[in-house]
């Protein structure tokens, strides 16, 4: 007799996700998320099928025969394909710059590939590939490969991207996540939860008095800003999908540190507020698509800071909390009344498919 079929299956009753990932045995949407089913998914069934270890960073930053290159993938649904300031197309480029651009690289190459659904309307594909090829322009950065795919008319959305980015870290620059320190300032870019209102009032034919624009941008000359200074930046973090409450979480507990924040002090515009307001959100959680949050040695704030403003992108550049001792892998928020609260990380995404 030969030797008993081995279930390769992975063991569900071992993940530590609470529900509904666990009772589950199907993806659903808050899988896609950014937030702790995300990362669950991420650690109990991907990273064990692949054999993969180290840091989950937003690039991988290789050395290739002395040189450091990061390299980045990501994807990008978004529904509608356009919006209050973006589509889709240049959505896809900025997004990858800024992975590459949060470990401190300069962006040289992307990839794209378009899968397509059958009947999607050529005029609006054509509009989508000039809005990304615009944006590769500005961000200085080359489109050298690619691919197309169609699938089925019912088995997609008109049009999904996929792109992948090379860039060049410079010597002596070291960002990760693992770098946060006890003492750190915390700094945030600009005005947060933007692009997540933008998406979805263009969606949802949602009205707040005025337009919401996304805030769609290329993060690379900020972040060559920043590092002109001489900072010793320890993290750099996008704060897309689970937005600045995520990215805060995710730093905390890769790096065993606590974080505290002051909620007064985080830029949050009067259009943002009222829309997550009337619709039950928090601006924490919701996605950003070009802003930044860094974590640099106290001494080094101030400079970094003026650095930040002085650029068209960072104008809005304001320190928001601190790295402390107690309370390691915790992000908390002192409130306007005095107290503090705990941020979680999300367990799903309060707004699906924003990027």
């Amino acid at each position: 007799m030969g030797e008993p079929a081995v279930d390769a299956r992975p063991d569900l009753a071992a993940w530590s996700c609470p529900l509904p990932l666990v009772d589950s045995p199907n993806i659903v949407m808050g899988h896609g998320g950014g937030g702790a089913m995300s990362a669950e998914l991420v650690e109990h069934l991907f990273l064990p099928a692949f054999g993969a270890t180290g840091d989950l960073t937003d690039s991988a930053v290789l050395d290739v025969a002395g040189i450091r290159v990061a390299f980045s993938t990501d994807s990008f649904v978004v529904r509608p394909l356009f919006f209050p300031g973006g589509s889709i197309g240049d959505l896809a480029v900025n997004g990858t710059v800024n992975d590459l651009a949060m470990s401190g690289a300069r962006p040289l190459f992307l990839s794209t590939a378009f899968i397509l659904e059958e009947g999607t309307a050529l005029a609006e594909l054509g509009q989508v590939a000039q809005a990304l090829g615009k944006a590769a322009e500005l961000a200085g950065v080359r489109l050298v490969t690619g691919d197309t795919k169609v699938v089925d008319a019912g088995h997609g959305d008109g049009v999904y991207i996929n792109t992948a980015g090379i860039g060049l870290v410079p010597e002596g620059v070291d960002i990760r996540p693992g770098r946060a320190r006890v003492g750190d300032a915390i700094l945030v870019s600009g005005d947060i939860g933007v692009h997540g209102v933008a998406v979805l009032s263009c969606r949802e034919g949602l009205e707040f008095g005025t337009t919401v624009t996304s805030d769609t941008a290329a993060l690379h000359g900020l972040v060559a800003a920043m590092l002109e200074t001489g900072a010793d930046v320890h993290v750099l973090r996008d704060p897309t999908r689970g937005g600045l409450a995520a990215s805060l979480n995710e730093i905390a507990r890769t790096a065993g540190v606590g974080v505290e924040i002051v909620e007064r002090q985080v830029p949050v515009p009067a259009e943002v507020a009222d829309a997550c307001s009337i619709l039950g959100l928090d601006p924490f959680y919701v996605a950003n698509e070009g802003k930044l949050v860094a974590f640099v040695p106290p001494q080094d704030a101030e400079q970094v800071l003026a650095a930040m403003r002085a650029h068209p992108l960072g104008a809005g550049a304001a320190v928001i909390g601190s790295v402390v001792e107690p309370h390691p892998g915790m992000v908390v928020a002192r409130t306007g009344l005095g107290g503090t609260r705990v941020v979680d990380l999300p367990v799903g995404e309060q707004l699906p498919r924003i990027c």
